[in-house]
């Protein structure tokens, strides 16, 4: 599939592509990027076009103006309850939707390539949970983070309580959940929530060097690697010390590891193509 392929059904998503980096910004700037019908529509179509892409070789994810994303779009949360017949009916529309934004979510962790979240201002909910899922977090000063959904009555979704019980430990896990607590970027640095905090105003130019830089590396590595990382929980050490065998095998057989010995070799930059 070529890189032109990758587009959004609506224009509630712009996806750019440039040199092998997909850009997906969610782009309801008035809403502070609430998620809602449209917005799940186009990442699942995105999502899904960039799993089979032999192309794309790093993916940042990021929001349209001053926010990456306030969380599902509650508004429409409370029209949908005045439209509905019964409890029945309102029970079979949450259930599409989250199955539909859980697509999106699992489609994320599929993905063979890096993906960088570029985070600012609001990082709520649906965006918080969103941000857990994607690989690396660059975030802006003075943005706000809080996973919210205990303040509406309900429990987390978008695997937010799979991603941070691995991420933070089920205490603190246990506090972003039920507490729902806001807290500023220095404090989701000190949790290894994100990896980096760069003013605002550097934000795109720092993202765009970090993704640059993953998509002239060893993409086939980095997939295996991802692999490796995510399924280890789920694994005892004999069964994972079998899987970085397969792993290191597979990449041992790709024109990038050869390149990569050579140029060690002989004290060169490698060249890697991503294969």
């Amino acid at each position: 599939m070529p890189d032109h392929a990758i587009v959004s059904p609506n224009d509630t998503v712009r996806v750019d592509v440039k040199d092998a980096v997909a850009t997906i910004t969610i782009n309801r700037p008035d809403s502070l990027n609430a998620i809602n019908d449209d917005v799940v529509t186009a990442l699942i179509d995105i999502t899904g076009a960039l799993k089979v892409s032999k192309d794309i070789r790093c993916v940042v994810l990021t929001g349209a103006g001053d926010h990456f994303m306030a969380g599902g779009d509650v508004k429409r949360f409370k029209r949908k309850f005045e439209e509905v017949a019964d409890d029945n009916e309102a029970r079979a529309w949450f259930n599409s939707i989250l199955e539909r934004i859980h697509v999106v979510v699992s489609n994320i962790n599929d993905l063979r390539m890096p993906v960088i979240a570029s985070v600012k201002g609001a990082v709520a909910g649906a965006g918080f949970s969103l941000m857990l899922g994607c690989d690396l977090v660059v975030a802006a000063e003075g943005g706000i983070f809080t996973l919210a959904y205990c303040h509406l009555g309900t429990s987390p979704d978008g695997g937010s309580t799979w991603h941070l019980p691995r991420t933070l430990g089920m205490k603190r896990a246990m506090e972003i959940a039920l507490l729902g607590d806001r807290f500023g970027p220095d404090q989701a640095l000190a949790w290894g929530l994100i990896n980096k905090i760069v003013p605002a105003d550097d934000l795109d130019a720092e993202v765009a060097t970090l993704a640059n830089r993953l998509a002239k590396g060893p993409t086939l590595a980095y997939g295996e690697t991802k692999r490796l990382l995510l399924d280890s929980t789920d694994r005892d050490l004999s069964n994972q010390l079998h899987a970085e065998t397969r792993s290191f095998v597979t990449c041992a057989m790709s024109d990038d590891f050869r390149k990569g010995v050579t140029a060690f070799v002989d004290k060169q930059k490698p060249d890697f193509k991503g294969e």
